[in-house]
């Protein structure tokens, strides 16, 4: 009994230093309750839709692409065009809508490498759609992947994710769920126990969404540098719902209770071995530049890990300033998305998918690992050898290729390969590359390398047992 009392004493007198010297009110219980249970519901809960499982905002989002789906390559072409010209205008002619606003001078008075980027997604976009120029460029398997697959993809989703994101973020979530897994992120991925929401968004969700929410938080003060690379490239996984088109795509539909375990435990492999080598286990335990350690999940002595948990949430529920500014964050965040980002997606993106479907690139830099599948004892290895790597332009065309081969097991292992290697330049990696995360191409390739040491030979090894 008195260990009991003692233990509310302290959880009391925690509460008291931490909520401006009073007691959490039950003000600051509804603004964590309600929108975080709300954000769980939409980002983390999943729901069979449409034959598949997909999460609340994945159903938002694909409702309004299906609605949309006749206008939404010439609306987004729009969007790119905008992000095109506002730059250029920017820097010539500097009108004060642009410039006296903090937000718009952002978004548009960019360098000239970004600015150049724009203009090239933007001709890109609107050559696809008018199909006109090089066969190269506009071809279904290039341009036209870009701008009526992919595109349409995140600006449906980052619609609503952008938007609705702050549930997750900003009334206490994040706090309490990184101090009840710290026990387990720390020691084992060296990590805070937070980043396990960015990895339940992408695992339900998409990766990009883990992607966008990993960068808020390194943007906001949350994680260092080392922390928010790492993040980023090692949970922001595939959902289970774009799994099960790479395996119904790729013929093996029957095989997916049995595929998905073995992706997740090569993933969870690498992303134990990632942390502790080169090059993310030199990127400096720094923060972002005018941000600091903002959320300690280190718990105080006499008190239970939900009983801090608990505290800091409300703690920063407490901080909420109102729905209009969090509305605000939300509309900012899209705006960034569309006007920024896509544009390098559309650019980037294009201009990978043509390296790999014009040029032999991949498979001359493909036969080295001839060889080392052939000693895997992997059937067809020589046209199996493009795929392990091909997967770094785009996540999607390993699974065009392993299409066309014969062997089940083959298959298979093309299929996990492609979902455990995670780093896709013309999605993931181009979120990275646009994001404050400081992590260049090349750390990239690296990573994307050592993800595809990692996890082949585990995934070769059960496939071994299952054919």
């Amino acid at each position: 009994m008195e260990v009991k009392q003692k233990e509310s004493f302290q959880s009391e007198e925690w509460n008291e230093q931490q909520g401006n010297g009073k007691r959490h009110s039950s003000r600051s219980y509804f603004w964590f309750i309600v929108p975080s249970l709300l954000g769980v519901l939409l980002f983390l809960f999943p729901i069979p839709y449409g034959g598949k499982i997909t999460i609340g905002v994945g159903i938002m989002a694909e409702s309004v692409q299906a609605n949309l789906e006749p206008i939404l390559p010439s609306l987004m072409t729009g969007i790119l065009v905008v992000s095109a010209i506002l730059p250029v205008v920017a820097k010539t002619v500097k009108p004060k809508f642009i410039i006296d606003q903090p937000f718009i001078k952002q978004l548009f008075d960019v360098n000239t490498f970004w600015m150049v980027t724009r203009i090239i997604g933007a001709v890109f976009a609107l050559m696809t759609l008018f199909a006109v120029g090089p066969k190269f460029i506009i071809s279904d398997v290039t341009g036209g992947t870009m701008l009526y697959s992919l595109v349409p993809v995140l600006a449906a989703w980052f619609l609503f994710a952008g938007i609705l994101m702050p549930l997750l973020m900003e009334f206490g979530l994040m706090d309490f769920i990184g101090t009840m897994l710290r026990k387990v992120m720390r020691p084992v991925f060296k990590l805070p126990g937070r980043s396990s929401i960015d990895a339940l968004a992408s695992w339900m969700g998409a990766g990009t969404v883990g992607v966008l929410i990993t960068t808020k938080q390194y943007e906001e003060g949350y994680y260092t540098k080392r922390e928010a690379a790492t993040i980023a490239t090692n949970f922001s996984i595939n959902s289970i719902a774009f799994s099960l088109v790479v395996i119904s795509f790729i013929g093996l539909e029957e095989f997916f209770v049995p595929f998905y375990l073995t992706v997740v435990i090569a993933g969870l492999v690498a992303a134990f071995i990632c942390p502790r080598i080169p090059p993310l286990s030199r990127k400096a335990d720094t923060y972002y530049e005018g941000t600091g350690m903002r959320i300690s999940e280190d718990t105080p002595e006499g008190m239970s890990n939900f009983q801090w948990g608990l505290n800091k949430a409300l703690s920063k529920a407490s901080e909420v300033k109102g729905v209009k500014h969090v509305a605000r964050q939300g509309v900012q965040t899209v705006l960034d998305i569309y006007f920024a980002l896509i544009p390098l997606v559309m650019a980037l993106g294009t201009i990978a998918l043509i390296i790999a479907e014009f040029t032999p690139f991949f498979n001359y830099l493909s036969l080295p690992i001839v060889p080392v599948l052939q000693w895997m004892q992997i059937p067809e290895a020589a046209q199996a050898a493009p795929a392990m790597l091909v997967g770094f332009a785009d996540m999607f065309l390993p699974a065009v290729i392993g299409s066309g081969i014969e062997s089940e097991l083959t298959r298979f292992v093309i299929a996990a390969i492609s979902l455990t290697q995670l780093i896709y330049m013309s999605e993931i990696g181009i979120l990275l590359v646009k994001s404050k995360i400081p992590i260049s191409v090349g750390e990239l390739a690296v990573i994307f390398l050592q993800r595809t040491v990692i996890t082949l030979p585990i995934i070769v090894i059960i496939a071994h047992f299952i054919f």
